[in-house]
């Protein structure tokens, strides 16, 4: 059974999440708690983990992971960014948005699209969550905590922990969540592009919601 971390939402035990921290440093799966719904992370630099970060959810290499950024600053040193996306990306960041981006020479090839080179990026408005990037000390490799052959994104950690045993490493329960994944926008082309509705309202970013 993945052990179980539970933290407190808006004053997150610094014990707790070293706890969270330790365990990925050391190559473990680790399902979270963000402003959209459970998301499953993992060390960027870690190829296993990566491997099996995709086993689990089910997906090939042309399924874009996302990097959990601390900030806007952050995210610019893994992401190709020009004057037209950042102002974008103010409106969007931190909150419930996956942008796409061409991926810097920082965002190892294994995990950006094979054909494409780009990646998933975001910074979440997650209390617990900021403060765990915060000490990880980089990004983490993400994806959100859809199971194999379901549609929508699990929120209830106990259903977690019984459904990925042996796969996932911990679960971190910080309160409630939602059970709704980031709404995704592709800014590799001339116009932005929805690929996803959902958490994140398109208004915020100036955008019709029409796919």
């Amino acid at each position: 059974m993945p052990q179980y971390i539970e933290v407190h939402p808006e004053n997150p035990q610094l014990r707790a999440l070293k706890q969270a921290a330790q365990i990925l440093h050391g190559g473990g799966i680790v399902a979270v708690p963000t402003d959209s719904s459970y998301a499953l992370v993992c060390h960027l630099d870690d190829k296993a983990a990566a491997e099996k970060l995709r086993r689990i959810r089910g997906v090939d290499d042309k399924h874009h992971l996302t990097l959990l950024c601390r900030d806007l600053s952050e995210l610019a040193s893994y992401a190709r960014v020009d004057n037209k996306q950042y102002r974008l990306l103010k409106l969007g960041t931190p909150g419930p948005f996956t942008f796409i981006l061409e991926a810097t020479k920082e965002v190892p090839r294994r995990v950006s699209h094979p054909s494409r080179r780009t990646i998933g990026l975001r910074v979440p408005e997650h209390k617990m969550l900021q403060e765990l990037l915060d000490i990880f000390g980089q990004p983490l490799l993400s994806t959100t905590l859809i199971a194999p052959g379901e549609t929508e994104p699990m929120n209830d950690p106990d259903e977690i922990r019984e459904r990925f045993q042996g796969q996932v490493q911990a679960v971190v329960d910080a309160g409630a969540c939602p059970a709704q994944p980031t709404t995704v926008v592709d800014l590799t082309g001339e116009t932005p592009l929805l690929g996803r509705i959902g958490r994140g309202d398109p208004a915020r970013l100036g955008l019709t919601a029409e796919l």
